[in-house]
């Protein structure tokens, strides 16, 4: 692996809101919208000395280190790999950040993987080394980048997981689950090596410590009886924590240690929705903690330094934060009030939690990022993601919602382009991914484009989307192409019924599930859309339950959780082949657009293919365009870009400015 860290001349600085820019031209650029944002994942030192983040150079994500210590126009350093995309990144010591870093590449067994790996560079950028360089076995794990402990009171070692052989014979021809176990290890920053500290069992899925260095429980998952056990840890001594269901999307739930030390955290589904729940260590009491009316509870917030559960996140019409202590509720309150109809979150802060990083993001402006100086009161913006966008007038987006054909409300949300009356315009239905996912009112880069092109953006949370609470979620089972396609043609019939959209003029554009979504809408509701725009779609379901079935196992967790969502060839085959438009292209009547990453191991481009002969041989008018180089997370600014530039070419040629 060649990785190069080091210092570059002229790199970005930070940029201070309310720059100077260019008056935006009659028609903005395309980069403007497509670039990656110049500044994400705001990390902070323990010290609270250096900033991380990482940031877009040459169309590629890269790390940048700034030192706050340093005077005025200092060149910060960066850290940059030709052959890896950054995902994410963590300081672990004053001097000392962790990257995870991803590629995708081919396995010895010829088949494609996305590979995950640990980085440490010192807080200059220099001296990068692979953490668990030592490990015989780290090639055999596709991620191995999984920061338990950072040990603060310790200067030189983390805590990491790293699943390690524990067959007989070689562990070069050991491809069964069993030969591995999860094991803790601890791992040395300065050099990269690492020690076993203690070894898991066969099926254990997880461990947990205290932030302190000692492991507090442990979780075992068996995939045959479909159950997971949680074994708790005390003075030496082990003993069984609760026993839970596995099946589908149902676990433990565990988050982590509550901040007192003295119970788990655990989400749990009650009441019809996910719900965070406290479990005492001592007495095993379960204690209701937090439930959002109306919404579940979309994730936990970690204290940055010792892992322990702070606080919630969820979302209903923008992400909300909510704190458990109530000094740092009082924080984020005020955090809010500056920042009136918008979404606020810290995002980081130094281990003192005087110096923080709070992200602002509204749904007709770009994001910011401020530093935050307690002591001072003083707080600042620091990074424009999309500076380029500051002068540039953005869409409304607004909430739209409505009711399914069968009474069902669905939540949906339009954007509308700036400076033009909400009539007879034409429409981009634009169905998000997941689809255990959702869309909310917030910034959004590509529907801020299609809107600053002309075209209204209806996105809308079919049945099925995240959040909404468990009756909704199981609304949506077994409904690709179904009552979900319905809910989403429902949407479009109510804004043309508006006269805000010109029914002839309807395209249907989405990526992974929302791709799907789009060939559906062509196969299955021809009369409504004029073309569709798949970018790395399903096609073909018995195909994708066939490939995961080949990389995760027949009873590994994600095969069970595609079984509620989609269904198994076993119990509804005909419902499979009949919702699979690659099997449907004769009822295809409008121009496609397919747009394929090669690298893609989340929905492999198979899908892209198959549906795209398929449309060719039936004499259907289809572009397939392949991405060399890219996955399904589009990481470079070059993919996007390039999305945006052909689905503008396509809407215009299919659905005129």
């Amino acid at each position: 692996m060649k990785w190069m860290p080091g210092i570059l001349a002229g790199m970005l600085a930070l940029v201070p809101l309310g720059m100077a820019a260019e008056a935006p031209a009659a028609k903005t650029p395309v980069e403007a919208f497509g670039a990656l944002p110049i500044f994400t994942h705001a990390h902070l030192s323990p010290d609270g000395n250096h900033l991380a983040a990482i940031q877009s150079y040459k169309g590629r994500p890269v790390v940048v280190i700034y030192n706050l210590q340093a005077p005025p126009g200092t060149v910060p350093a960066i850290v940059e790999s030709p052959e890896w995309f950054v995902e994410n990144i963590r300081w672990v010591k004053n001097n000392v950040l962790v990257l995870n870093v991803k590629s995708s590449q081919r396995a010895v067994d010829g088949n494609l993987r996305t590979w995950v790996r640990a980085i440490a560079v010192d807080a200059d950028g220099k001296n990068g080394r692979i953490l668990m360089n030592n490990e015989k076995t780290l090639d055999n794990n596709t991620y191995t980048a999984s920061v338990i402990d950072i040990l603060p009171n310790d200067p030189d070692h983390i805590l990491m997981t790293l699943f390690r052989f524990h067959g007989v014979g070689s562990f070069n021809t050991a491809y069964g689950d069993q030969a591995f176990h999860l094991d803790v290890l601890s791992v040395d920053v300065k050099t990269g090596t690492s020690h076993v500290l203690r070894e898991g069992r066969e099926d254990t899925i997880e461990w947990f410590t205290d932030g302190n260095g000692a492991i507090v429980a442990r979780l075992d998952r068996n995939d045959l009886s479909r159950k997971e056990k949680l074994f708790l840890y005390s003075g030496g001594d082990e003993r069984l924590g609760g026993t839970f269901d596995s099946g589908g999307d149902r676990d433990s739930g565990v988050a982590g240690l509550s901040e007192d030390g003295k119970a788990l955290i655990r989400q749990v589904k009650d009441k019809g929705f996910d719900m965070l729940v406290r479990d005492d260590l001592e007495t095993g009491k379960e204690t209701d903690l937090f439930i959002a009316p109306g919404y579940d509870v979309g994730g936990t917030i970690e204290d940055e330094w010792t892992g322990r559960v702070v606080g919630v996140t969820y979302d209903a019409d923008k992400t909300e934060y909510r704190f458990l202590d109530p000094r740092r509720e009082a924080l984020q309150r005020g955090i809010e009030q500056a920042f009136p109809g918008k979404s606020a979150g810290i995002v980081s802060s130094n281990m003192a939690a005087d110096k923080l990083v709070v992200y602002v993001n509204g749904p007709d402006v770009p994001p910011v990022f401020y530093l935050l100086d307690r002591t001072t009161h003083n707080m600042r913006p620091v990074a424009l993601p999309y500076p380029t966008l500051v002068t540039v007038a953005l869409g409304e987006m607004k909430q739209h919602d409505y009711v399914a054909r069968d009474g069902l409300a669905i939540h949906a949300y339009l954007t509308l382009p700036p400076g033009k009356p909400a009539a007879n315009l034409p429409l981009v239905v634009m169905p998000h991914g997941g689809p255990d996912a959702r869309d909310k009112i917030g910034f959004d880069w590509w529907a801020q484009f299609l809107a600053n092109r002309g075209y209204a953006v209806l996105q809308p949370n079919y049945r099925g989307s995240a959040g909404y609470g468990e009756a909704f979620t199981q609304a949506g089972l077994r409904q690709w192409g179904l009552k979900m396609q319905d809910d989403i043609s429902d949407g479009v019939k109510k804004v043309v019924a508006e006269g805000i959209a010109d029914p002839k003029r309807v395209c249907i554009v989405g990526a992974s599930y929302g791709g799907y979504a789009a060939l559906a809408g062509a196969a299955f509701t021809p009369d409504l859309y004029a073309c569709a725009v798949a970018v790395a779609g399903v096609s073909d379901l018995p195909l994708m339950l066939r490939t995961e079935h080949r990389f995760s196992g027949e009873e590994s967790k994600t095969s069970l959780f595609w079984a509620t969502r989609i269904g198994s060839s076993d119990e509804n085959w005909d419902q499979l082949v009949a919702t699979s438009p690659a099997r449907h292209v004769d009822k295809v009547r409008a121009p496609v657009l397919l747009i394929h990453g090669e690298g893609d191991t989340t929905v492999r481009i198979d899908q892209s293919e198959e549906v795209a002969d398929a449309l060719k041989s039936a004499g259907r008018k289809v572009e397939f365009i392949r991405i060399p180089g890219e996955d399904h997370y589009l990481n470079k600014t070059e993919t996007r870009v390039r999305i945006l530039t052909e689905t503008e070419r396509f809407l215009e040629q299919n659905i005129g400015k």
